[in-house]
């Protein structure tokens, strides 16, 4: 079985936070980008995968259509590991991580996707796990002013959340949804890298009066693994990262460092789902706990759940909150009183409305072979 064509989808939806947007991670959010790319085998079989979006999504696209999707047409897809390790080597020159590492893990989903369809099994069963249902956390995006962080738990409370994760960088707002949300609510938070070590260690110290279950990347520069040990040395809060690390040996080298008590890589950022299941391997090895990175709502998402469902199925999952305008998954990525269910068919486990995609195309497709 060959990769006979490869097509590549960029999606834009819309999407309302309740809120004004505010400025988070370089970009006023009034909509999500996604990467949607699906690779066709000579014998009809297909598999989806993703490319990490938001303002990624043209950079990658262009790693794909250009560089790393042309070298895959004619490939044999039986050893999935060899062929991937073979890319890998193949395209190191233009950087460890970045577009075409993103690239790259798009096309490794949509492996898996075909290869559990080949099986007849869905991707958590070809891990060692079983698809499950899961809890999920409501991840809030920035609202940066107290009374609009309230409002915005309470909503995510109103729609049966127990689980809580917020975008703050004040300590103020952070409070103000700790009071929202009550003593008995489960309640993350992912400050996004703001702060040198000092400032992560008096804040880390300052928010524990707030009950955290982990502060998430507080240090910039994400790779610091050094400082983030410090922070993570002198603070009670468990500290968690990874969703920025490129790859497993510098994953390998944050555990190794003591940085982190949880591990966040990011399915479409980290080189695909082997990739991810080398880093939960090693992360327990260091005793280290992994919980997927999952701000998306592609073909990652639903990878991302089969990964939860195998190896953290108790753990709380990540899920987007804002109300998506349209998905192309449809309630597959929509949580019912807090809790997802993972899809029972066979890869992936579901496939996407292609007229939601054409709906939401920000352009032609890009096609790849024939």
């Amino acid at each position: 079985m060959k990769i006979e064509r490869i097509e590549i989808h960029l999606i834009r939806v819309p999407f309302d936070m309740g809120a004004a947007p505010k400025a988070f991670a370089g970009m006023n959010w009034t909509s999500v980008d996604s990467l949607f790319v699906r690779v066709c085998t000579d014998v009809g079989v297909e598999g989806w995968g993703e490319g990490w979006g938001h303002v990624a999504c043209p950079t990658t696209s262009a790693a794909l259509a250009s560089l790393v999707g042309p070298a895959f047409i004619g490939s044999e897809v039986s050893d999935r590991s060899a062929l991937m390790a073979e890319m890998a080597h193949r395209f190191h020159i233009h950087g460890r991580s970045g577009p075409v590492v993103y690239a790259l893990s798009a096309i490794e989903i949509a492996l898996w996707d075909i290869a559990g369809k080949v099986a007849s099994l869905p991707i958590a069963s070809l891990l060692g796990g079983a698809p499950r249902e899961l809890t999920a956390y409501a991840s809030l995006l920035r609202y940066a002013e107290p009374e609009l962080v309230a409002r915005a738990v309470e909503r995510a409370l109103a729609q049966g959340f127990r689980h809580i994760k917020l975008h703050e960088v004040r300590l103020e707002t952070v409070r103000a949804a700790r009071a929202a949300c009550g003593e008995s609510v489960w309640m993350a938070l992912d400050t996004n890298c703001p702060w040198s070590v000092s400032q992560s260690i008096d804040n880390a110290r300052a928010l524990e009066a707030s009950r955290l279950a982990w502060l998430e990347e507080p240090v910039w520069p994400p790779e610091d693994f050094h400082g983030l040990a410090r922070v993570r040395a002198a603070a009670s809060t468990p500290i968690a990262a990874g969703e920025n690390v490129a790859g497993i040996h510098e994953m390998e080298s944050m555990l190794r460092t003591g940085a982190v008590d949880i591990c966040q890589p990011s399915v479409i950022k980290f080189g695909g789902i082997e990739a991810v299941a080398q880093a939960v391997t090693l992360a327990r090895a260091h005793g280290v706990d992994y919980v997927p990175h999952c701000f998306y709502f592609g073909p990652g998402f639903l990878a991302s759940l089969h990964l939860a469902a195998a190896y953290a199925p108790e753990v709380p999952f990540e899920l987007f909150f804002g109300d998506l305008q349209a998905s192309p998954y449809h309630d597959a990525v929509r949580a019912r009183d807090g809790q997802l269910a993972v899809p029972t068919g066979p890869g992936l486990g579901i496939e996407p409305d292609l007229a939601v995609i054409d709906r939401c195309r920000l352009g032609a497709p890009i096609v790849i072979g024939r």
